[in-house]
């Protein structure tokens, strides 16, 4: 069992350094993309529309069986590759945790925006910005822009990079793939609206449940990690302190107000999704615009708080080990 834990261990230490250096291999099938080729399979099967109850509760059997294969089929995996193995059994461990972590494709994405916004290219800055973010970008500003951008990269941090590590490090790659098909239901049916109301609560309620220690973690992680960055710890701990909780979410605002208090500036507010306006609750305090290079800013404090989750994970494995 130690031997496994260990093997366990350097998966994830090599698959965040493949994620770091080459981000998402994609010569090699995806396994969130089946994933969300499952959702959608069950959404089309199960959803009915005409009763809140009946909608509810194949909303809570599309949670356990996406839950159910998304453990079972990588669990499969592993146990085939350590029979034949300990060295094919942590390669393919390895690729599968690369594909769990997503730091280097958001920092990517979120580069190419602010490399746009540098060169005057307002229309192509929202475009690219609308690739990583759920509003509608066609109105947006240049701060507008900037502001969403640093939000994704301060939500994602915590749902694409530091919460699958936390599940990593308990539960191994089989862990980060059941929190990444949580995290792929509640993106895909966890809206407000009349579609999904019932049939997407348990997927919302589920992804609240398994992000609610993460994204604290997160949060005071990114606040430590504000001096190593050159940032406004101090300010971040106020804002963290303060604004935390102006989501609907319990988790989306805790990381988004560190951000906000570490850069000195003010994110979140209204915004429109689908064309309709959705008023939130500004994070922060409207001390400065913000800026392109704020984007930069906010992928250096993400890097540095995510080394920081990995060191402390290894440490802790290697402890109990």
């Amino acid at each position: 069992m130690a031997d496994l834990l260990i093997y366990q261990t350097y998966a994830i230490i090599i698959g965040f350094i493949i994620d770091f250096f080459v981000g998402d291999p994609h010569a090699i099938p995806h396994p969130v993309v089946a994933i969300g080729k499952l959702i959608s399979f069950l959404d089309r099967k199960l959803r009915i529309g005409d009763s809140d109850k009946r909608d509810i509760l194949r909303g809570v059997w599309t949670v356990l069986i996406v839950s159910a294969v998304s453990i079972a089929v990588p669990s499969f995996i592993l146990f085939i590759m350590w029979k034949i193995h300990p060295v094919a059994y942590l390669a393919v461990n390895s690729i599968m945790c690369a594909q769990i972590v997503a730091a280097r494709e958001l920092v990517r994405e979120c580069s190419s925006v602010e490399k746009a916004l540098e060169k005057g290219d307002v229309e192509g800055a929202r475009k690219a910005v609308s690739y990583v973010v759920g509003r509608d970008t066609e109105a947006l500003d240049k701060e507008d822009i900037c502001r969403a951008a640093v939000e994704t990269i301060a939500e994602n941090g915590s749902d694409g990079v530091i919460a699958p590590l936390f599940w990593m490090f308990l539960f191994g790659a089989v862990g980060g793939f059941f929190y990444k098909a949580v995290n792929t239901m509640d993106s895909m049916l966890g809206y407000k609206n009349e579609k999904y109301l019932y049939f997407g609560k348990a997927a919302a309620k589920t992804d609240d449940f398994v992000n609610f220690i993460p994204s604290r973690i997160s949060a005071l992680l990114m606040i430590v990690s504000c001096p190593l960055c050159h940032l406004d710890g101090k300010n971040a701990l106020r804002i963290f302190h303060r604004d935390r909780f102006k989501h609907k979410s319990p988790n989306a605002a805790q990381t988004e107000s560190v951000f906000a208090g570490a850069l000195n500036v003010r994110l979140n507010g209204p915004a429109f999704y689908g064309g309709v306006l959705h008023e939130k609750e500004y994070l922060g305090d409207d001390t400065r615009p913000i800026a392109p290079a704020d984007i930069r800013k906010s992928g250096h404090l993400m890097y540095t708080a995510s080394f920081m989750m990995l060191i402390i994970g290894v440490l802790l494995r290697m402890a109990a080990i």
